[in-house]
């Protein structure tokens, strides 16, 4: 995949787990944008590029920095970006449950590794 079909995946992806991170669906942000629906599930497929205004515009309605939407080069951006979002995600969750999450994480790395039984 060419660099630059990698980087307008990646801006993609960003503004896709932005406008979750926001508690958008497609629809509405159609909707403030004055677009149809599948023009945005374009762009977050990485099939319509962003013009400069499209992009400050996510910035503002997604509260987010343009900078934070063109950081397509750090290490693994999605995994990166889908990791906040989760934290977000467990911010609102009251103590007990997240308590029942972090446990769950930790018997899911007890299953990951192997035994040292022989």
């Amino acid at each position: 995949m060419p660099d630059s079909e990698k980087t307008r995946k990646a801006l993609a992806t960003r503004i896709a787990i932005a406008r979750q991170r926001a508690g958008l669906s497609q629809g509405q942000v159609a909707k403030l944008f004055g677009w149809h629906r599948p023009t945005v599930s374009e762009i977050e497929a990485g099939h319509r590029r962003v013009t400069a205004d499209e992009l400050a515009k996510f910035s503002e309605v997604y509260d987010v920095s343009v900078q934070w939407l063109l950081d397509t080069q750090g290490p693994d951006t999605e995994s990166r970006a889908r990791i906040e979002l989760a934290a977000r995600e467990l911010a609102k969750l009251k103590k007990e449950d997240i308590q029942t999450v972090m446990d769950l994480l930790q018997s899911l790395r007890d299953e990951g590794t192997p035994d040292d039984k022989t």
